[in-house]
C-alpha cells in the first residue's frame, strides 16, 4: 500500500484490527488484519512542504477499504484533539473526501458527559470541518474504497484514550442503522447533517484543499489560530 504522490513514494502507518478490537461493538479476534492506511506529511513539491511547515500545517491522506465487522461498518479508531497552544480550544481539522463516501461521527465531551453527537455525511469532493471541542470517528458505509485527505496543525495530538475507555464512540453504525453505545448512559439524540465545509471556506465542491497551501493559505489559518475564528465554527454542524 505504498502511495505515489507528487513523484514520491510514501509508506503508510497501518491500523491493524487488533488496535480496533477495543472500540468495535462486537469483539473480533483477528489482530493481524490490516484495516486502513494513513499517510502523513505528504507534499507535491519541496516548496509546498516548506510552506506548510512554516505555517505549522500537515497534509495527510487516509485510505479505508470497504468491509464490516459483523453488522458494523469499518471505521477509524476515533480520537479527540489536543489544545492549541495558549488556548482552551482543541485543534480543529478539515477533511476532504477524494473518493467514495464517508460518515464523520462527531461528539462533544464536556466533563464526563457527551453533550452533542452529529453524523456528517460527505461524498466525493465535499469537505468536513471538525470544530474545536469535538472528537471524531470516520466510517466507510459503502462498498467503495474511501480515500480522504486532511489539513491539521502540526502540533495537534490525537487522543484516543476516551474512545478506548468507552469501547468506541457514542453510537455505532450498523448496516441496519445507528445504535447507541450503552456504556455512555444517557445520550443526546444523534443529528445527521450534510457536509458544508466547502461552503464555509468559499470553495467549489471539486476544489481540492491541497491547493490552498499555494493559492490562499490564509483560508487555513483557523487550524492554527482557532481562538480567532469562533464565529467561523458556528453553524458548521447544523
Amino acid at each position: 500500500m505504498e502511495l505515489k504522490f507528487g513523484g514520491r513514494v510514501f509508506r503508510p502507518q497501518v491500523r491493524m484490527l487488533g488496535e480496533l478490537t477495543g472500540v468495535l461493538k462486537e469483539e473480533v479476534h483477528e489482530p493481524d488484519v490490516p484495516v486502513y492506511f494513513m499517510y502523513r506529511d505528504l507534499y507535491l513539491s519541496v516548496r509546498d512542504r516548506e510552506r506548510a511547515q512554516g505555517l505549522g500545517l500537515r497534509y495527510d491522506m487516509t485510505i479505508i477499504p470497504p468491509r464490516s465487522f459483523g453488522e458494523e461498518y469499518v471505521k477509524t479508531l476515533g480520537h479527540y484533539h489536543s489544545h492549541a497552544p495558549g488556548t482552551d480550544l482543541s485543534h480543529p481539522e478539515i477533511y476532504e473526501v477524494l473518493q467514495g463516501r464517508a460518515h464523520y461521527l462527531l461528539q462533544r465531551l464536556q466533563g464526563n458527559k457527551v453533550t452533542d453527537v452529529v453524523a456528517v455525511e460527505a461524498g466525493e469532493g465535499e469537505k468536513v470541518i471538525i470544530p474545536p471541542g469535538y472528537g471524531h470517528v470516520t466510517i466507510n458505509p459503502s462498498l467503495q474504497v474511501l480515500r480522504m485527505a486532511n489539513w491539521v496543525a502540526r502540533p495537534c495530538e490525537s487522543l484516543s484514550g476516551p474512545y478506548k475507555a468507552m469501547r468506541g464512540a457514542a453510537y455505532y453504525e450498523l448496516a441496519s442503522g445507528w445504535v447507541r453505545n450503552p456504556r455512555y448512559g444517557d445520550l443526546p439524540h444523534l443529528k445527521t447533517v450534510k457536509a458544508k465545509g466547502h461552503l464555509a471556506l468559499g470553495l467549489a465542491k471539486r476544489e481540492e484543499i491541497y491547493g490552498l497551501i499555494r493559492s490562499d493559505p490564509d483560508r487555513l489559518a483557523f487550524l492554527t489560530r482557532p481562538q480567532d475564528f469562533k464565529e467561523f465554527f458556528q453553524g458548521l454542524l447544523e
